[in-house]
C-alpha cells in the first residue's frame, strides 16, 4: 500500500498531513484527511471498498462531493501514485475465501 502526504482543503480549513495513496489488495485510490482530536476517527476516509475509485479523477470526483478537495497534486506525488498502478497491474484479483466475506460484508 502506498501513502503520501498532500494537503487536502474544504471550507476555510486545510489538513496539510492528509494522506492519498493505492490499495492493491482492495484495488482502489483512497483518501484520509482532517482526523478527530483524538485522531481516531477521521472526518474523510475514501477507498476502503474492493474497487472503489479505479481512478485519481474519480477519487478526486467523490472528494469534491462531500465538500473536500486535494488538487492540484504534485507531479511528484502524482507520478509516484502512477506507478504504483502500474506495479500492481499484473496481480491477480483476491479470490479466497477473505476476497469473498469482504464482497458480502460490503453488499450490507
Amino acid at each position: 500500500m502506498s501513502r503520501y502526504t498532500i494537503t487536502v482543503t474544504a471550507s476555510h480549513r486545510a489538513d496539510p498531513d492528509a494522506v492519498i495513496g493505492y490499495d492493491p489488495p482492495l484495488r482502489t485510490f483512497f483518501l484520509q484527511a482532517f482526523p478527530d482530536e483524538s485522531g481516531d476517527d477521521l472526518a474523510l476516509w475514501l477507498g476502503a471498498s474492493d474497487c472503489e475509485y479505479a481512478t485519481l479523477d474519480a477519487l478526486h470526483a467523490a472528494a469534491l462531493a462531500r465538500g473536500y478537495d486535494f488538487m492540484p497534486l504534485a507531479d511528484n506525488v502524482a507520478a509516484r501514485l502512477a506507478a504504483d498502478v502500474a506495479a500492481e497491474a499484473d496481480r491477480p484479483p483476491h479470490d479466497g475465501p477473505l476476497a469473498a466475506l469482504l464482497r458480502h460484508l460490503q453488499s450490507k
